[in-house]
């Protein structure tokens, strides 16, 4: 698996990275698999309707943008304290696609000595919190894997950024998002800063790396026009 990197490694708009999967998704033929981050923001499933599950009034407050991505599943917050997974792969049966990719997570953070344990439902847990949640994107001869890995998130603003339906509250036994996740960072010793753990990540995923040039740049952009944030931060 080769590990797809960009000259800048700055934290960007979220948006081009979403943008980023469908370009590498056509551009490399074998698996491939990068990490990053992005300023504050909600992503919401393709069918999620976004005024119930979005507080929109606190994300204008707080310069949080949101986008809907083209994957289905739950609504997501992620901010620099996140580490975005992004995994593609060749078109596969979703179950075995999710299987492979969660599989070597599950392993990579037991390597890491960290108590982890996938769910039935595509999450990751950390001594019985959830700490990554994944999303599947079908392309016509592609699969992209996305995911959340919370390192130091800012579970505050989570809370009050997304509103999880009462139901799936009640389904996990819990009063609110924050009863059920956790931060790596709480599981870790102080060495494990959130550059070593994506360093590791990098090195346990990938045997070797592809560059994105300008032109690669130039097509993302144009990809990204399909993402166009709702404007709700500043």
């Amino acid at each position: 698996m080769k590990n797809v990197v960009i000259a800048e490694q700055d934290i960007r708009r979220l948006s081009f990275f979403l943008a980023m999967e469908e370009h590498v998704a056509g551009k490399i033929e074998g698996d491939a698999f990068f990490v990053w981050q992005s300023d504050p923001t909600v992503i919401i499933g393709r069918n999620q309707d976004m005024e119930a599950e979005v507080n929109l009034e606190y994300c204008s407050e707080n310069d949080i943008k949101v986008v809907r991505r083209k994957s289905g599943g739950g609504c997501v917050y992620s901010d620099s304290g996140n580490i975005m997974l992004s995994f593609i792969s060749r078109r596969g049966d979703v179950a075995d696609v999710f299987d492979r990719f969660l599989s070597s997570l599950t392993a990579c953070l037991l390597s890491m000595g960290l108590d982890a344990e996938r769910s039935e439902r595509n999450d990751v847990y950390v001594c019985g919190r959830k700490v990554s949640g994944n999303a599947f994107h079908q392309l016509p001869d592609r699969s992209i894997v996305h995911g959340t890995l919370l390192f130091s998130s800012d579970f505050d603003a989570l809370e009050k950024a997304i509103r999880p339906p009462v139901e799936k509250l009640v389904r996990h036994g819990v009063k609110s998002v924050r009863q059920r996740v956790g931060n790596l960072s709480d599981y870790l010793s102080a060495d494990w800063s959130i550059e070593r753990v994506k360093s590791y990540l990098t090195e346990y995923f990938c045997d070797g790396e592809i560059l994105l040039d300008e032109e690669d740049m130039k097509k993302i952009l144009e990809i990204e026009k399909q993402y166009e944030p709702h404007n709700y931060g500043r």
